[in-house]
């Protein structure tokens, strides 16, 4: 956990798949730079798909590494990269269901206030609620 001036900071990392279900879960320091956190959440991504993130995560080592996956990189550029990249706005659009996702983490309460104190135990709600998603997702009741 990041500390800052307002206290206690913890940026979430998340990779969710096509129906916006979470896969993996990485928490970081508030003041932590995005790049940090992505090859651990690249190891969770299948071979051979497209990879949409913001442009925090754009840096020739995450492009490089989905690329040796046999994947695509649609992440826009940053404003100060000097060399362009092939990027579609039309892909860029389905990058709503990680935005759905965190909007979904923000109706629970005490998630999104963050009342625990310990990360393990921050991180351990987040699964939690992550498990509910997974089952009212593939719930099979009429």
């Amino acid at each position: 956990m990041g500390r800052s001036r307002g206290g206690l900071t913890t940026k979430i990392h998340a990779l969710v798949d096509g129906r916006g279900l979470p896969i993996q879960l990485h928490l970081s320091e508030g003041q932590a730079s995005d790049c940090r956190e992505a090859e651990r959440l690249l190891a969770a991504v299948p071979n051979a798909t497209t990879f949409l993130a913001d442009k925090a995560y754009d840096s020739d080592a995450i492009r490089s590494q989905i690329t040796a996956q046999g994947g695509f990189a649609n992440i826009p550029v940053k404003r100060n990269r000097r060399k362009g990249f092939a990027f579609s706005s039309f892909l860029y659009r389905y990058r709503n269901l990680v935005e759905r996702f965190f909007g979904k983490l923000k109706n629970a309460r005490g998630l999104a206030t963050r009342y625990d104190k310990r990360s393990d135990n921050f991180l351990a709600a987040i699964k939690l609620f992550c498990t509910r998603l997974w089952i009212a997702a593939n719930e099979s009741t009429p």
